[in-house]
């Protein structure tokens, strides 16, 4: 009999730990620099998100559209796609133009920001003025 008690305990906790994890926000991170990006990726996972990945434009329009992240954290100076295609495409699909983007760069001209709020990017951050642990408060704010 304790078994059958101890298996009926395994189950309920699995399942509590099943629908933890529908609850948990997912980020998309399409960022090209290795080291940034993983970088930030450990950094969102302790903070408890769950982070997937893209080190090109095309590999990041293609996870959004299969992954439907609750944000997207963009690079503009990225190989096959730039930041501001995958951006305008993001934005104009119907499926994904209500997810929240961050752009996180190191552009900084005035030209460069005025197009990603035109193309429909929510935040602009330049990478240089902001610590990661600033960029985390920023994503925060997005997904409460």
């Amino acid at each position: 009999m304790p078994k059958k008690t101890n298996s009926q305990a395994v189950k309920k906790a699995a399942s509590a730990v099943a629908k933890k994890e529908k609850n948990i926000a997912s980020i998309l991170l399409v960022e090209d620099d290795t080291f940034l990006s993983s970088m930030y990726k450990t950094k969102l996972e302790i903070e408890g998100y769950q982070v997937y990945a893209a080190l090109n434009g095309e590999s990041g329009l293609k996870m959004a559209q299969e992954k439907k992240p609750n944000l997207i954290l963009l690079d503009i100076i990225l190989p096959k796609m730039n930041g501001f295609e995958v951006l305008e495409k993001i934005k104009s699909d119907k499926n994904l133009k209500h997810i929240p983007v961050i752009m996180l760069t190191n552009l900084g001209q005035k030209e460069d920001i005025k197009k990603s709020f035109k193309l429909g990017a929510n935040e602009y951050l330049i990478k240089a003025h902001f610590l990661p642990s600033e960029v985390i408060e920023k994503v925060k704010k997005f997904l409460k």
